[in-house]
């Protein structure tokens, strides 16, 4: 078993919290101060006593190279998972200077792993001890299916109309009638079961008022939202790999498909974005072998965290299955063969110019694709004016940077790791410019997280 002795990054710690409050707080922990009776086992186990408000004491322990990610135990009453004491814990022990010592696991920790281990084979062996499920009708999943299209079939028909009468009347209104307009159009959709159009629809509320341009941005964003209705009611006219697309788009998502692919995964990037219903985790990984980026979604109930928790700059050795409809990109995460481990692979990269062409050659086969992933093998980031942009070390060209990427802390990490150089970055490329998500130095170093 791979054992704990194989130190991670902070960022690779840091990267496991649920949410900034928690980053920092974990931050404050990661020191030897509050903690006594830390230590670290051959069998993957690091553990310590943190001290508490008042005279609390919580008992900590964390799994960290378990195959189905990191597990944790805290005695602290938070509902966060890590927690700001596990995550104190790990940087206590990803830094130097011994501050976790190799030790027996004392018996509470030893009593939580042998617990967990006890689950994990019940649930292994629970479906061949138990009888064999009713195989489901197929004739009630046909019925099914086809009520399901029948109300999306109105769904769409109606947001037709919707969007006809708004631009009839001039998209000055939409700024007129707020944000309530778009949501009860979203509740719509959702009452006709179909949420990848109620998704899209809630984003249109977001833009009136956003800016100067944001007609234009609006007009162009109701184009999309047209053409998926229209293409939704045309489904069966459209060649079949379109069709998928426009069912993944309006919400039909189908199991993943095809054989697996078994990899070396090395974890490139991870974030997550939040609304009041639900936290959607993205993790981008690479097969070394296959030379494949694929992008694992997660999603969590709000407030809760999704799985699974990945640090950045680690690679595991697991399967993975794709989903029709989405661009190769979106795959599952299947079997696991080992617990995930620090790698210094890097994904091979490509010209600016060469991004932008693969962004345009995926936007031919879904045309609501937002982005690609991509790594940019030599680019130096500088200002542009008021803007930020990536230029291209080899060749006269350069990618501007999104807003999004602009306001994240990451942009600066990523100025002083490149520091005037050129430096290989990872990241999405789309219509609106390049999001970076992760930089390697110039030279050796570990990935460097940038979300």
């Amino acid at each position: 078993m791979t054992v704990p002795g194989v130190r991670w990054t902070a960022d690779q710690v840091l990267a496991l919290a649920p949410d900034p409050a928690s980053r920092a707080a974990g931050s404050r922990l990661g020191v030897a101060g509050p903690w006594s009776g830390t230590g670290w086992s051959e069998e993957g186990v690091v553990w310590g006593r943190c001290e508490g408000s008042g005279s609390a004491e919580y008992r900590t322990a964390v799994e960290p190279a378990e195959a189905d990610g990191p597990a944790y135990l805290c005695e602290c009453p938070s509902p966060r998972v890590p927690c700001k004491h596990a995550l104190g814990l790990l940087l206590l022990w990803a830094g130097a200077g011994g501050a976790v010592p190799r030790g027996e696991v004392p018996e509470w920790a030893a009593r939580w792993r042998a617990a967990r281990r006890e689950r994990a084979r019940g649930k292994r062996t629970g479906g061949a001890a138990g009888s064999a499920p009713r195989g489901a009708d197929p004739a009630a999943a046909r019925r099914r299916a086809e009520r399901r299209a029948g109300r999306i079939d109105q769904g769409a028909a109606e947001l037709e109309r919707r969007l006809t009468d708004l631009l009839r009347g001039g998209l000055a209104g939409a700024r007129r009638a707020g944000y309530g307009m778009w949501e009860e159009t979203a509740a719509r959709m959702v009452d006709a079961q179909a949420p990848g159009l109620a998704a899209r629809v809630r984003e249109l509320g977001a833009i009136p008022g956003s800016g100067p341009e944001w007609p234009g941005k609006l007009l162009e964003e109701c184009a999309l939202l047209h053409l998926l209705g229209r293409g939704w009611l045309g489904r069966e006219r459209l060649p079949p790999e379109l069709a998928a697309v426009v069912r993944t788009r309006v919400g039909l998502t189908a199991p993943p498909g095809g054989p697996p692919l078994r990899d070396r995964w090395l974890v490139l990037a991870r974030y997550d974005t939040a609304d009041p219903r639900l936290t959607t985790r993205r993790t981008w990984l690479y097969g070394t072998a296959s030379h494949r980026t694929a992008l694992l979604l997660s999603y969590g109930a709000a407030g809760r965290a999704p799985e699974p928790d990945l640090p950045v700059g680690l690679a595991l050795d697991a399967e993975v299955s794709a989903y029709d409809g989405a661009g190769g990109q979106r795959v599952a995460l299947g079997e696991r063969f080992a617990p995930p481990v620090p790698d210094p692979a890097r994904p091979p990269g490509v010209t600016v110019t060469r991004a932008a062409a693969r962004y345009g050659e995926a936007v031919r086969a879904d045309p609501w694709l937002e982005s690609v992933a991509v790594t940019l093998k030599a680019v130096v980031p500088q200002p542009a004016g008021e803007t930020w942009q990536v230029a291209d070390a080899a060749e006269d060209t350069a990618l501007p940077l999104t807003a999004r990427a602009r306001d994240r802390p990451g942009l600066w990490r990523l100025a002083a790791v490149s520091g005037g150089r050129p430096v290989r970055v990872f990241g999405e490329c789309g219509h609106r410019g390049f999001t970076p998500l992760a930089v390697w130095p110039d030279g050796p170093g570990p990935v460097v997280p940038l979300c």
